[in-house]
C-alpha cells in the first residue's frame, strides 16, 4: 500500500483509507455492525492503516463501532475523526474531543478535522481564531496529533491558516465530481495539505452497480445526490460503458479504477467506504497500482464528459 507523509506530522495516510459514515448506520440502510467490524479487521490485513470518521456518524456510533474494532491494533493504526459544526466554540471543541476519545476507546487522536465551516447547518458562526485555538490546545495537550478540515473553501482554509497548521483537506472528489480542483487543489498543492478526497467512487456510482434506474431504501441519502438525478444520469452510464473496457484491460474493476485515478494525483488519498470485508479488500488493491500516464489521461478525459454538464455548487447533495 502506497503512504503519503501528512506534512511534518510523522503521521503516514494510507493511499487508500476506509471511511466510516456509513458504520454509523443513521443516513444509510443494510448496515450490520458484526460485518463492520470485520470489514475494518479485513482493511488492516490489506495494508490499510487509516480509518475516517466523524462524531455525527450515527450520533457517535460509527466512532465506537471503529474503537472496538481497532483497540487491539491501535499503535498500528492512523484514526482521523471530525466535530461538527454545532460544536466549534472553545469550551465545545473540547467536550467534543474527549466524547470522541471516549468513543474510540483511545487517548488520542491521530488527526481531529472540523467537520463542516461554522455557521454550515444552521450553527453558530464562531470565529475560526477561537476553533482553531482550541484545537492548538488539543494538540498540546497531546490529545491529538494534527488539524484538518473538510468541506471548506480556500479562503476558509487560508483563514484557518492564520491561527495554526491545516495538515489535511477533506473535500468530496472523484472522477464524476471535481469542484476542488477549480478552488483548493492548488494551494494544498503549493502548502503541502494532503487531500483526503471522500466520496472517490461518488457514492457507488463508479463502481457500476447502479442500473438505469437506481433505487434506494428509504432513509438511504444517496437518493439526494446530484450525480444521481436525471439530468446527469444518463451521461454518467455513458462515461461507465466507456470505462469498463479500461478497467478490463488493466485487471481492475470500475470501482478499482476509479480509485485508481484519485490516488493518482498528486497529494492525494481516497477515502472509500466498506459495507463488508470482501468490498474492503477490493478497495485496498487500489493503493497499489500504478496506471499509465495514457491511461490516467483518457480516464479523465472519459470523466470530463460528466463533470463538464455540473453546475458550480460544490456540496454533493440536495438536502
Amino acid at each position: 500500500m502506497k503512504t503519503i507523509p501528512l506534512r511534518k506530522t510523522g503521521i503516514h495516510l494510507s493511499a487508500v483509507i476506509m471511511g466510516t459514515w456509513q458504520a454509523g448506520k443513521a443516513m444509510w440502510a443494510g448496515i450490520d455492525d458484526d460485518q463492520t467490524e470485520r470489514a475494518m479487521a479485513a482493511a488492516v490485513d490489506a495494508g490499510i492503516t487509516t480509518f475516517d470518521t466523524a462524531a455525527v456518524y450515527g450520533d457517535g456510533h460509527s466512532e465506537r463501532v471503529l474503537g472496538k474494532a481497532l483497540r487491539h491494533v491501535r499503535k498500528a493504526v492512523v484514526i482521523a475523526t471530525k466535530v461538527f459544526a454545532h460544536s466549534l466554540a472553545y469550551e465545545k471543541v473540547f467536550k467534543a474531543c474527549h466524547q470522541s476519545l471516549r468513543n474510540l476507546q483511545t487517548d488520542y487522536i491521530d488527526l481531529y478535522q472540523i467537520h463542516w465551516p461554522a455557521g454550515s447547518f444552521g450553527s453558530r458562526d464562531v470565529p475560526i481564531e477561537e476553533t482553531m485555538r482550541a484545537l492548538n490546545a488539543l494538540k498540546l495537550q497531546g490529545k491529538i496529533r494534527a488539524v484538518g478540515v473538510s468541506n471548506f473553501s480556500q479562503a476558509e482554509i487560508e483563514a484557518a491558516e492564520a491561527f495554526g497548521t491545516i495538515d489535511s483537506y477533506q473535500p468530496p472528489y472523484s472522477l464524476f465530481w471535481r469542484h476542488m480542483e477549480k478552488t483548493a487543489m492548488a494551494y494544498c498543492r503549493e502548502k503541502g495539505i494532503v487531500v483526503m478526497a471522500y466520496s472517490p467512487m461518488a457514492q457507488g456510482i463508479l463502481t457500476g452497480k447502479f442500473g438505469p434506474t437506481p433505487q434506494f431504501e428509504k432513509g438511504d441519502h444517496r437518493a439526494r445526490n446530484v450525480l444521481f438525478q436525471p439530468e446527469h444520469y444518463t451521461r454518467i452510464q455513458d462515461a461507465l460503458k466507456a470505462l469498463r473496457p479500461i478497467a478490463e484491460e488493466n485487471g481492475l474493476t470500475l470501482g478499482q479504477l476509479a480509485l485508481a485515478w484519485v490516488v493518482s494525483r498528486e497529494g492525494t488519498c481516497a477515502i472509500a467506504g466498506a459495507r463488508n470485508a470482501d468490498q474492503v479488500v477490493q478497495n485496498a488493491r487500489a493503493g497499489t497500482v500504478s496506471l499509465p500516464s495514457e491511461v490516467l489521461s483518457e480516464i479523465d478525459r472519459i470523466g470530463r464528459t460528466v463533470t463538464d454538464h455540473l453546475g458550480d455548487d460544490p456540496v454533493m447533495w440536495k438536502w
